[in-house]
């Protein structure tokens, strides 16, 4: 699809987006969000994937539904995360100023190594499709298939990628591209030593450190989890840190093969601190899900697990055929989110059916302060707005606003793996919490959204109208 309007931001270079946000103390005191964009996806795909708009304003008339939506020319997408294609790290003194304004969304599939570009200048509630890459431009040009993650860097977009160019094995990584085209200029990496695996991507952008993280190559997972792969410990586990300027592998860090599939990676906001957090999904030693805090130790890189969340046991007949033999329900840490001001870290429990809040000011001695329980593969639990209503899937993709007052998230993990864990239906709702200044977490009883809003659609990927806790990097602390 040509654009109908070539995206270049020539004309934006004079001028700062008001959503660039110098430090994230300036990103917590801007205006709160009215719209959220969430992906929805269709399995079976019999219809096209689509972004759904929310009204997010509680003093609107329409919030807490779908006021928006911008279904994708093609079937067989998944999406899955998307992200701006300009952020807070324009300002950046590394980074060129001419990234333009934070108008497009770049929105990959997952299956179908299509990419997609959104424009939302002039109706935000309706964005429109007006570029498409397509797979064969993502494997020529960068050697990669399986769009994952984007992020808005300085000089480039980068997407991290599962699949090599042929589509199911590896290496996996991070393909870069322009920010005024969208084109696909190339591979980050220059040299990747012994990284192979490849899930999300994020960076230290003051010292120049791009970290990377591992799940597994497409054939590992789009059938859904292999149970003979998990417990032979072959999915990913490790840590990788590049020199983020010239594109060069600097080191491994293993956090042990029994961690499988470390994920989400959530570096400090705050741009002096070299920590982050890394969420693991689970341990085939006893099912446990963890948080571990990579850190700079005398110069090199290390990883501490600081959190271990337990699996909770449960009859066998309320299990899926997958967990049977376990007599346990794992947590299944599938996404974790830390706030703006680096307080407090959630981590999303999508097997028991549980969000974690913990406070996390002491990096290392995290903190419980919050739990909120809901949906579950045995719990089933209900929305307090619908407290006869039991439901599928759980906890999953989250998203806190730059104020860290409010926690949106979804509940569906990946179409393959909702069949697995959950092979009665998944469902498709979002639901939001609100977060107290000290701690604590309750539900917002006016906002829970349910498939029938979403059209069909199965939901997974937030994103917050001016930026959120997880699509952003600063400069200034």
């Amino acid at each position: 699809m040509a654009s109908d309007d070539h995206a270049v931001h020539d004309d934006h270079a004079h001028h700062h987006d008001p959503t660039f946000y110098r430090s994230p103390r300036d990103a917590a005191a801007g205006p709160p969000e009215r719209l959220a964009y969430v992906a929805a996806f269709s399995r079976p795909a019999d219809q096209p994937d689509a972004i759904a708009v929310v009204d997010t304003d509680p003093a609107s008339a329409g919030y807490a539904s779908v006021i928006g939506f911008t279904e994708l020319p093609h079937t067989g997408d998944e999406l899955h995360h998307f992200g701006w294609n300009a952020c807070s790290s324009a300002l950046c003194p590394t980074g060129s100023h001419a990234h333009g304004d934070r108008r497009y969304l770049v929105v990959p599939g997952i299956r179908s190594s299509r990419v997609y570009i959104l424009d939302t200048l002039g109706s935000p509630a309706s964005p429109r499709v007006v570029k498409e890459l397509g797979a064969a431009e993502l494997g020529k040009v960068a050697g990669y298939s399986r769009p994952h993650t984007v992020h808005c860097g300085p000089g480039y977009l980068y997407v991290s990628c599962l699949g090599g160019a042929d589509g199911a094995q590896g290496p996996g990584g991070v393909a870069l591209l322009d920010h005024a085209t969208f084109d696909v200029l190339g591979q980050f990496e220059q040299d990747r030593s012994d990284q192979y695996l490849a899930y999300d991507v994020w960076w230290h952008i003051n010292h120049d450190v791009l970290v990377t993280s591992e799940w597994a190559t497409p054939s590992m997972i789009e059938d859904g989890m292999v149970p003979e792969l998990l417990l032979g410990r072959k999915y990913g586990h490790r840590l990788h840190f590049w020199d983020m300027a010239s594109g060069r592998h600097v080191q491994t860090v293993d956090l042990g093969d029994e961690h499988q599939m470390a994920l989400e990676l959530r570096p400090a906001h705050d741009p002096a601190k070299k920590y982050g957090f890394v969420g693991v999904v689970v341990s085939v030693a006893d099912l446990s899900a963890s948080v571990w805090l990579w850190h700079d130790r005398a110069g090199t890189w290390a990883a501490t697990k600081v959190i271990t969340i337990p699996a909770e046991p449960a009859p066998a007949g309320q299990l899926p055929p997958l967990l049977q033999g376990f007599g346990a329900v794992p947590p299944l840490v599938t996404d974790i989110a830390l706030s703006v001001d680096d307080k407090f870290l959630y981590a999303s429990c999508w097997g028991t059916g549980e969000m974690k809040q913990f406070d996390v000011s002491d990096p290392f001695h995290p903190r419980e302060t919050g739990s909120a329980r809901i949906g579950g593969i045995t719990r089933r639990g209900a929305h307090p707005s619908r407290p006869d209503r039991p439901l599928s899937g759980g906890p999953q993709m989250v998203e806190v606003s730059r104020d860290g007052k409010r926690v949106y998230f979804t509940n569906s993990l990946y179409g393959a793996w909702d069949e697995q864990f959950y092979p009665d239906g998944v469902g498709a709702w979002m639901a939001k919490l609100d977060a107290g200044a000290s701690g604590g977490i309750t539900f917002d009883e006016r906002f829970f959204l349910d498939g029938d809003m979403f059209r069909g659609r199965r939901v997974h990927q937030v994103r917050l109208e001016g930026g959120d806790a997880s699509s952003d990097s600063y400069c200034y602390s």
